[in-house]
């Protein structure tokens, strides 16, 4: 019941900003209202902890032959901490919105408002079926929301090719659920089959842009702190929830060292671009990629606890440096918080990071150890860019004393997820990984100014109309497609066209001539 509390908060706020956008038009209280409301939705998810774990079923769909199972909906210690740091984000984006070029947009807020009560309603789903309704729901807004901004050609198509990766990993989901039933079971998480666990990394994996490694969206550009920043991370946390709710034992398999390869390489690529980067916002979608990748390697080695960490700092600590836009005192260090978060260091958020539940992989570790380290240090070097920030010459000073609580409220979230009652809390880990991490990371940091590989460059990624090496590969398999459609298509035309009967019957000659000479 408190889901759809949370849920209701968030909707009914973003139905009275939509009617006052219409209504009243002049209406000089909309921002007031949008952070009120996110304000007591994020204070709503504290109340979860009263009636953990709690589930909430739908009626029974008709016909019961064809829809065997209904809406589904868990809220335990993994789910509420992944509501909470979507809810959070949500929150700081709108707060932080006063500090912003374009404030006030109303309908920014109400996307914003309406992007969290998906994302809760998606990690909160206790079956395929719910989740995939959320996932098309969560593309679809995100797909309509990149059309209207991109204006080049190839970033159209991009979108497009974003989408269908997309609706890939959703279909490999429903694959799974359809394997299972044809086992004459019924696929919930709780009690998938363990030979399900691969297709949940898999549909995960995919949709992130880890397996196969590609950047599953369009251009950064026109997506910029505000709305940009909720629609990555709605989107990131309702993808990797599936690797908290693998069941034991479901990922082991033959393929799984192929995969554990892969994704150590998407890590690293992932790491050393965010880290390269000249700025948060062009390296947001390497660290999405590089971050996602730590969360399916957690989940390979069994560690579903590490997976929702690895998760939930992907959202917290980007969240809050991605919407740090304008200067502030103490902004630069209250923003190592979030370095704290993705250190793995004991008590922090991702202190299970490291915990291994199976044995194995070791030649994977120390390359993902490096992959940490270096988003570490792209982490802190973006911290510090505290220069690069706008200031608040125009703005009123009531919005100079409000921005900084949005971001701060990030912030607190990634320690009290630290030392909350849910299963990545107060926890020791493999503090000697970790160690090695944060010695890594500040190595880098220190070589950085020395060494020319290591210093970030306005690379050829950055620019929104042309895509990097990887980029081109996808690119360059899509144009031999196109080529290979546009020879079927000719040949198609050739057969129906007005000379297709005088081709058909020729070739039935030819046939019949082939035979009748082979024959003795």
């Amino acid at each position: 019941m408190f889901i759809f509390i949370t849920v209701g908060i968030l909707l009914f706020t973003a139905l009275v900003l939509l009617v006052l956008r219409f209504a009243a038009p002049d209406f000089r209280f909309a921002w007031l209202t949008a952070a009120g409301g996110a304000l007591t939705a994020w204070i709503s998810v504290f109340v979860w902890q009263a009636n953990l774990p709690a589930v909430t079923q739908l009626p029974l769909w008709k016909p019961e032959s064809i829809f065997r199972q209904s809406p589904l909906f868990i809220a335990d210690g993994t789910a509420w901490a992944f509501a909470l740091s979507i809810v959070t984000v949500c929150l700081g984006v709108i707060v932080t919105a006063v500090a912003r070029e374009n404030f006030p947009t109303p309908l920014s807020w109400t996307g914003v408002l309406i992007l969290g009560a998906l994302g809760v309603l998606a990690v909160t789903a206790d079956n395929p079926l719910t989740l995939v309704l959320l996932w098309a729901a969560i593309d679809l807004a995100e797909m309509i929301a990149q059309i209207r901004f991109v204006e080049h050609p190839k970033l159209s198509e991009r979108v497009v090719l974003s989408f269908a990766s997309r609706v890939t990993g959703i279909l490999i989901l429903l694959w799974a659920s359809m394997v299972s039933a044809s086992e004459g079971s019924v696929f919930d998480f709780p009690s998938a089959p363990p030979r399900a666990g691969l297709f949940l990394v898999t549909a995960s994996a995919f949709r992130l842009g880890v397996l196969p490694l590609h950047l599953p969206y369009a251009s950064e550009v026109s997506f910029r702190q505000g709305f940009g920043t909720a629609l990555r991370t709605v989107s990131a946390g309702s993808s990797l929830i599936l690797l908290a709710r693998i069941p034991f034992g479901g990922v082991e398999s033959p393929i799984t060292p192929y995969l554990t390869i892969f994704v150590t390489f998407a890590a690293l690529y992932g790491a050393w671009t965010w880290l390269r980067s000249p700025d948060e916002l062009s390296g947001r979608p390497f660290w999405m990629i590089g971050m996602g990748a730590l969360a399916v390697a957690s989940a390979l080695r069994g560690n579903a606890a590490g997976a929702a960490a690895w998760s939930c700092a992907l959202m917290l600590s980007g969240g809050a440096l991605f919407i740090a836009s304008a200067e502030s005192r103490w902004m630069d260090k209250a923003l190592l918080v979030g370095a704290w978060g993705i250190s793995a260091l004991p008590f922090s958020l991702t202190a299970t990071g490291w915990v291994s539940e199976r044995g194995g992989f070791w030649y994977a570790m120390p390359f993902l150890v490096f992959a940490q380290a270096a988003l570490l240090a792209g982490y802190i070097r973006m911290c510090r860019r505290s220069s690069a920030r706008a200031t608040f010459e125009n703005q009123p000073i009531w919005a100079k004393n409000v921005y900084p609580f949005g971001v701060y409220i990030v912030l607190l979230t990634i320690l009290l997820l630290g030392f909350s009652d849910w299963d990545g809390a107060l926890q020791i880990g493999n503090w000697i990984a970790a160690l090695a991490a944060s010695i890594l990371a500040f190595g880098l940091i220190w070589l950085s100014r020395r060494v020319r590989l290591l210093s970030p460059v306005r690379a050829h990624w950055v620019r929104s109309a042309d895509p990097d090496w990887l980029d081109a590969i996808y690119q360059t398999t899509w144009e031999l497609y196109r080529a290979a459609r546009r020879v079927i298509h000719a040949f198609s035309n050739v057969l129906e066209g007005e000379s297709g009967i005088m081709w058909t019957l020729l070739f039935l000659v030819l046939f019949i001539s082939i035979f009748i000479r082979g024959a003795p």
